[in-house]
């Protein structure tokens, strides 16, 4: 049987199959992210649920995986080596998944180089800076009298919005197959013009490229699964 216990984590979060991935996450944009890649690649997982009205993820267990005390984070009994290996940051997670299991990332150099740059382009445009829209137009930012952070923030997400919408054009994902940059990229997008109700300040609706690939992305039965775990 597997033993996980060296782990601190698992003394907050028992695992009930320790031989499976353990995954500590929330339904949040960048949470979704390896919940649906797992649902999308059938690799057995045992989900947990971090709390952010409880603080887990100030826990000294959960912070003992994630340093950096942000969801998701995972424990892959099951690593390389046949060791087990933490991990966090979910562009990290996705990558490892991918290739793992050799799903999702293609093998060619070049379209794989091409995945990867977009895997990039959410992590170090569209999350932050959706974030921060999410922040100053839903969150407690909104309160401020001063728009002029909140405006900032828009007109990034207005002109990133505005790069997938010509890259999308005439493709079906954002490189030739659904990968990991699609499962990246898709749920930040929903969580803007859905959870952030910000589709009106953005100007979404001129972003019919976006809206026609993100309703793909949302009708994936994985997708949908994986939207709602951790439950």
């Amino acid at each position: 049987m597997t033993d996980l216990s060296a782990f601190p984590i698992t003394g907050k979060w028992p695992a009930q199959h320790p031989e499976r991935l353990q995954l500590y996450s929330l339904p949040t944009p960048n949470g979704v992210k390896v919940s649906i890649m797992l649902e999308e690649i059938g690799l057995p997982y045992e989900a947990h649920k971090v709390s952010f009205d409880s603080n887990d993820q100030l826990s000294p267990e959960f912070i003992s995986l994630s340093i950096n005390n942000k969801i998701p984070a995972i424990l892959d009994p099951a690593g390389p080596g046949g060791q087990p290996l933490p991990l966090f940051e979910s562009g990290a997670i996705l990558q490892y998944l991918a290739e793992k299991t050799g799903q999702l990332l293609s093998s060619d150099p070049a379209q794989r180089y091409q995945t990867l740059q977009w895997l990039m382009f959410q992590m170090g445009g569209i999350g932050p800076m959706f974030g921060q829209v999410g922040f100053f137009h839903f969150f407690a930012g909104k309160a401020y009298e001063d728009k002029r952070p909140r405006d900032r923030y828009v007109n990034e997400s207005k002109r990133l919005l505005g790069v997938l919408e010509r890259h999308l054009k005439g493709r079906q994902w954002m490189v030739d197959d659904y990968s990991i940059a699609d499962i990246a990229i898709f749920p930040w997008v929903r969580n803007l013009v859905e959870r952030y109700d910000a589709g009106d300040l953005v100007g979404f609706d001129e972003f019919v490229e976006v809206q026609r690939v993100l309703a793909n992305f949302l009708a994936r039965p994985a997708v949908q699964r994986g939207l709602q775990i951790p439950a």
